[in-house]
């Protein structure tokens, strides 16, 4: 755990993905066909927590969504790249609105083996408790909660508390 938090000391960019992450990765139907999707209340203080903190947050998501959008521009996300089927190029291209970030102070959180390349990019790969095993073997994190319940305040307290 040392390890980690002495690597979380530098972060300055967090990702995320959104669903399995943000959310539970569950998709539910309203009856014109709009998915629904539930985020928890600690992951948004946690958010605003560490932007205050002064990190930048961005979020890569290979899905399109408009309530995933609502949700990011309520918490003050405004580097969201949806329907990201290529998660690398869609990490570059965040890469290049960031200059100033060095690679060895990002971090991601993700957990299904579309985030796999990706995490292999970034300085700090974590993976929420419920990821897939093969996530998991990249992380240098594994969180104790799962996606949608908590996993990403809890990333954003370390954080915080690597810090001082």
């Amino acid at each position: 755990m040392i390890e980690v938090i002495d690597g979380l000391k530098n972060i300055r960019l967090l990702i995320l993905d959104v669903d399995g992450v943000l959310t539970d990765g569950s998709l539910y139907y309203d009856k014109r066909g709009e998915a629904i999707k539930r985020f928890h209340v600690l992951d948004g203080l946690g958010i605003r927590r560490i932007m205050e903190a002064g990190l930048t947050v961005a979020v890569i998501s290979g899905r399109r969504s408009r309530i995933a959008r609502k949700r990011l521009k309520e918490l003050g996300i405004d580097l969201i790249r949806e329907a990201a089927y290529d998660k690398v190029a869609a990490f570059r291209d965040i890469r290049a609105c960031c200059p100033d970030i060095r690679d060895e102070e990002i971090a991601y959180i993700g957990d299904d083996v579309n985030d796999v390349a990706l995490m292999k990019e970034v300085a700090v790969p974590i993976a929420v408790a419920n990821a897939m095993d093969e996530v998991k073997g990249v992380a240098r994190y594994v969180t104790r909660l799962s996606g949608g319940e908590g996993a990403v305040r809890e990333v954003c307290d370390l954080i915080l508390r690597s810090r001082g």
